[in-house]
């Protein structure tokens, strides 16, 4: 690996300028997409690489193993990773590109994994155009001797998980494993945490739909129903991937970190049912805001029906009495118009009592 091909470590907002190698400053390969990187021997970061190409040879001496981290790089900077960490075509051509689905595959002796991230909006009202979900993604290349982290997301940070992994060198002494476990842990927790947002807002929306003209709130939970959706395709298709890491016999994965993925499968697994269980009981609030729509139409169809009934009645007599011919029954009568107005009052009130007691009214 000649001076050409070394790639230094630039200056980002997590990263101080101070802080980096002076032979590292500017070196413009991956400007703006390297975060982060560090070389570990027996769990604890050694600095005496002065980047990470160098640290990479050591590491693939059997010593220890590289942790680079990048966010959103273009097309030629994961080439330039993938020729010095030999990564498959096909694995940078998923990084370079966002929304990719969660999945687990192996390339000889790599691994590549793709984490859908999600992070909860905080909002003081939900409004039909509110967004609950945001997602994000994160990619791993876990190999002999390293691990590359790729993101994409403005939330899908990783900086804490790489101090907890810091203050705990035993569980990075074990290997890039550990930081696939890590990685994959985080992420399940953030579902769980999301989740339990999520379920806060359809509480409150179940609340209001149930109340009265609640029907008026069916915007609502028609875009909680899209949110959630979103929150389901980022945990649902990570079941398969999961479980494969939970089972699979790979030298990256020790038999230790096998029973810690085992766990995670399990916490993903009750966040599953418990977001599917969000999308069906969304269904049942949404079906029961559309009956409640038809019940108020028909009520209002038959209040005014009842309306039109009472006022047919005076209308149908009046407009006997008014065609104004010669030879018209009580026309001539002293009270004949006082009792037509009473026969009419007595005809709406009756009408009225009917309807009142069937609740037409």
């Amino acid at each position: 690996m000649g001076a050409t091909r070394r790639v230094g470590r630039v200056f980002s907002r997590r990263t101080p300028l101070g802080s980096l190698p002076l032979d590292l400053v500017g070196s413009g390969k991956l400007d703006g997409a390297l975060v982060d990187w560090a070389y570990y021997r027996d769990g604890h970061r050694d600095t005496r690489d002065g980047n990470y190409v160098d640290a990479l040879a050591r590491a693939r001496r059997g010593v220890g193993f590289v942790w680079i981290g990048l966010f959103q790089p273009n097309e030629r900077q994961l080439a330039v990773v993938g020729e010095e960490f030999g990564l498959h075509p096909l694995a940078l051509e998923d990084a370079t590109e966002a929304h990719q689905r969660p999945k687990l595959e192996r390339y000889g002796e790599t691994l590549f994994a793709v984490f859908k991230t999600v992070r909860y909006v905080p909002h003081d009202d939900l409004t039909a155009t509110s967004e609950v979900v945001e997602s994000g993604e994160v990619m791993v290349f876990c190999g002999p001797g390293f691990v590359i982290t790729v993101r994409h997301g403005g939330h899908s940070e990783l900086a804490g998980l790489r101090q907890v992994l810091e203050r705990t060198p035993e569980r990075l002494a074990a290997g890039p494993g550990t930081v696939l476990h890590a990685i994959a842990d985080h992420v399940v927790d953030s579902y769980l945490a999301v989740a339990a947002s999520v379920q806060s807002d359809i509480d409150v929306i179940e609340t209001e739909m149930f109340s009265p003209r609640g029907w008026r709130n069916i915007d609502r939970v028609y875009q909680l129903k899209r949110e959630v959706l979103e929150l389901k395709r980022a945990v649902a298709p990570l079941a398969g991937p999961m479980r494969a890491l939970a089972t699979l016999r790979h030298p990256l994965i020790a038999d230790e970190i096998r029973d810690y993925f085992r766990d995670v499968d399990d916490h993903l697994l009750r966040v599953k049912e418990q977001v599917v269980s969000f999308d069906e009981l969304l269904s049942s609030i949404l079906q029961a805001g559309l009956a409640q729509v038809q019940v108020s139409e028909n009520e209002d169809m038959r209040r005014i029906s009842a309306w039109v009934a009472i006022i047919a009645v005076p209308t149908l007599i009046a407009g006997v009495y008014g065609m104004n011919f010669e030879h018209m029954p009580e026309t001539s009568t002293k009270y004949g118009y006082y009792v037509v107005l009473g026969g009419m009052a007595t005809a709406c009130t009756v009408l009225y009592r009917l309807f009142k007691r069937n609740r037409w009214l």
